[in-house]
């Protein structure tokens, strides 16, 4: 059995089919790993969310930032403006709310004890073990399958408060959380997330780092797996894998075997 890891799709759902080829995919013996952001600015959101759906639990896929975006349109949480449009028509299927419903009830961060890999949209905080991400992924999963989640996707915007503390309670807890898991890309070495900057991290500023860069982080020893981060590219090293290659820019769309000691990487042309 093979488990592959896939980056952003985007709604690129005809990239994802040639790459799945490319992999000789088989849903009844192999498993896809998708960091997320299933949807947005690709043409075909819906065929991507329903493949992904019919796959069952053959595709493990992480909520991203766009899915959430999704999510809260879908609700009511945010008024409509043409940064969604591409995912706006979506919200008029005949089977939205039995997908988006199903979307809703997506993990934010998923380990594999076997593999000793982390699975997350944008990162993990560097403070916090494999243990303590999946434990704060689920505080937020808890409200979006069970709770209030039509005011946690009002409340989950902003960039505040930018340090984790354990203090944190109510909306500022899960949007922090919300905002480790889906949105970070830089941090101050003081740990504070830094959303003023997305491009290269090679160009960034002296005081900030990629959340990766950390000194000490708690989940060292463990492999992260991530995408969100398109101006970073393609990263595969031993303990971290970062595969948002643009695909919906007209880059690749990537995948890496995960199950084998030696890592393959697997790419084809993106959306034209």
């Amino acid at each position: 059995m093979a488990v592959y890891a896939i980056g952003d799709i985007q709604g690129c759902y005809d990239p994802l089919c040639r790459l799945l080829d490319e992999l000789n995919f088989d849903p009844a013996a192999d498993t896809l790993w998708l960091t997320g952001d299933l949807v947005n600015r690709g043409p075909k959101s819906l065929k991507t969310i329903r493949f992904v759906r019919e796959l069952g639990d053959s595709a493990i896929t992480v909520m991203g930032n766009h899915d959430l975006h999704l999510l809260a349109l879908w609700a009511g949480a945010i008024p409509y403006d043409e940064r969604f449009e591409s995912i706006a028509k979506s919200l008029n299927a005949p089977d939205a709310d039995e997908l988006f419903d199903w979307l809703r009830r997506r993990p934010l961060a998923h380990y594999d004890e076997k593999l000793d890999t982390l699975l997350v949209h944008a990162g993990t905080h560097p403070l916090w073990s494999v243990r303590q991400t999946l434990a704060r992924a689920a505080e937020v999963e808890e409200v979006l399958r069970d709770g209030d989640f039509e005011t946690l996707l009002t409340k989950m915007y902003g960039n505040s408060p930018g340090r984790w503390s354990e203090k944190l309670s109510g909306y500022k807890r899960l949007r922090f959380i919300i905002n480790c898991l889906t949105r970070m890309r830089m941090i101050t070495r003081e740990y504070k997330l830094n959303f003023s900057f997305s491009g290269s991290p090679w160009r960034a500023r002296k005081n900030q780092i990629p959340w990766y860069k950390a000194d000490n982080p708690a989940t060292a020893g463990t492999r992260v797996v991530f995408g969100h981060w398109s101006q970073l590219g393609l990263v595969v090293l031993p303990k971290l894998i970062s595969l948002d290659t643009g695909c919906v820019w007209g880059r690749q769309l990537t995948a890496v075997r995960l199950d084998k000691r030696s890592l393959r990487v697997f790419q084809v042309e993106g959306q034209e």
